[in-house]
């Protein structure tokens, strides 16, 4: 199992932060660089407790769709989803959020395995945990832009 912690920090109230967070749309606009859509399920808006979205993606030059659930929320300061199906063994994404004064510190626990088993946990080291990151980083990036405008 691999593990990424990254932490933003933000200039915009928590509720505004955890809702853009868990915006379909902006989700679709931070990974425009692999095409990333929303075919099913909630394919728009704000996603909540219980519900699911499938998206599909180009990674790796390879067209790929996965399902996840919403399986905890408590807003505005946590919510967790939790792939149901797609190419990852399994992942689970905590998105935690604090008030800090004007600041908002979001927080993100994103932890994954590969199937394949050995040769997955090698392929986690030397190439996906760099290239989640990246991504998460860059929608990290847009949420704090569209938050602070």
């Amino acid at each position: 199992m691999s593990k990424i912690e990254l932490t933003t920090f933000i200039n915009a109230p928590i509720e505004r932060v955890f809702d853009l967070s868990r915006s379909i749309d902006l989700h679709m606009e931070s990974t425009k660089q692999t095409g990333e859509k929303a075919i099913a399920g909630k394919t728009s808006g704000l996603i909540g407790l219980g519900e699911t979205v499938t998206w599909r993606a180009k990674h790796f030059g390879i067209w790929q769709t996965l399902t996840s659930k919403i399986t905890e929320f408590d807003r505005p300061n946590l919510f967790v989803d939790e792939m149901l199906s797609g190419a990852f063994k399994s992942f689970k994404h905590e998105h935690h959020f604090t008030a800090s004064g004007c600041q908002t510190i979001m927080k993100d626990a994103f932890e994954f395995e590969s199937p394949l088993g050995i040769l997955g946990s090698i392929f986690n080291k030397l190439i996906l945990t760099g290239y989640m990151t990246k991504l998460l980083k860059e929608r990290n990036r847009v949420i704090k832009e569209t938050a602070e405008i």
